[in-house]
């Protein structure tokens, strides 16, 4: 069933930042559909016939845009808006790089690296490179709402109002509840994805730009502290049917147990399966997914990376 109105926001309407003092670019009512226009995370620094270079000369000012905002008429802090994920559609390719300075391993990935990769939208697949092959699924890393604190913030660390959360479940067929922080939420999103593990260890996905359709709605019977989401029925059952691997880290320290699960990821991929370590490390951010096993047994603590098998059923 379509919402009562559609909005189209002009594709120029982005910003780099998060601030209740940006001008809405659409109002709409409860129940609307919104179709936005999302760049891809690199503000388009980063382009399919992109080198390695662009990686090292990426101006960290213009990263992560937010298409918007779109105000919503009635919502008032203390209420929840709902965002009901429609339709993503992405262009033909998408990239992934290890960024100096960034990502779960990056004292041990100093070097830029590229790799740009074709998205075949129509048969549901990423060619991510020889022989490995990615399910589309696409959706947005960043999506939220303005905060209620004045200024500009930054767009990068993700908030109790949501942003670049990097939730790869916020798929079609799933709906976002979001706190409402300020009059009207100021509803904004960015930084869309073809495909991404839970994690995303080395700092990028399959970064894609799309166009997005979603139905906002405004929520009243409960109050949230933190984003909240709810999945359709068998939506995780699909995407995980099929063999995995699974390594393991332990430890006292969850990040450093996080770490020693991908270093172990890493060298699975490298042994079992000839990659290199650049490509092994970025495989486990566009693929593999970090889940907590224990946190109760005191000292230790584990984390699993998951690793997909059928991503690689095209090497040799």
């Amino acid at each position: 069933m379509a919402g009562k109105t559609l909005h189209d926001v002009r594709a120029d309407a982005f910003n780099y930042v998060w601030d209740n003092s940006i001008a809405p670019v659409v109002e709409i009512e409860p129940g609307d559909d919104v179709e936005l226009h999302v760049r891809d995370a690199s503000d388009e620094q980063i382009t399919a016939d992109s080198g390695t270079d662009a990686v090292a000369a990426l101006d960290f000012s213009h990263v992560n845009p937010v298409s918007g905002p779109v105000f919503m008429k009635g919502a008032k802090p203390g209420d929840t808006l709902a965002v009901e994920i429609l339709e993503l559609r992405p262009r033909d390719w998408g990239w992934t790089a290890i960024i100096p300075g960034f990502g779960l391993l990056a004292d041990e990935f100093p070097d830029p690296w590229l790799r740009i990769s074709k998205v075949e939208e129509d048969a549901r697949r990423v060619a991510f490179a020889e022989g490995i092959t990615l399910p589309f699924e696409p959706f947005p890393g960043t999506i939220g709402v303005a905060l209620p604190e004045p200024g500009a913030h930054s767009v990068v660390p993700p908030s109790a109002w949501g942003g670049n959360m990097d939730i790869k479940h916020l798929r079609v067929g799933t709906t976002l509840f979001l706190p409402v922080g300020v009059e009207g939420a100021l509803f904004s999103v960015g930084d869309t994805h073809a495909a991404m593990g839970d994690g995303e260890v080395c700092g990028t996905a399959v970064e894609a730009p799309m166009d997005i359709a979603v139905r906002l709605s405004v929520r009243r019977d409960t109050t949230l502290a933190a984003p909240q989401y709810h999945l359709a029925a068998g939506d995780l059952a699909r995407t995980e049917a099929g063999p995995h691997h699974v390594t393991t880290g332990v430890g006292p320290d969850l990040m450093e147990a996080a770490r020693g699960a991908t270093r172990a990821m890493i060298e699975h991929l490298g042994s079992r399966h000839g990659l290199d370590r650049e490509e092994a490390y970025a495989l486990c951010s566009v693929a593999c997914d970090l889940k907590i096993h224990e946190v109760v047994d005191v000292p230790n603590w584990v984390v699993g990376m998951f690793l997909p098998e059928t991503v690689l059923e095209g090497r040799s």
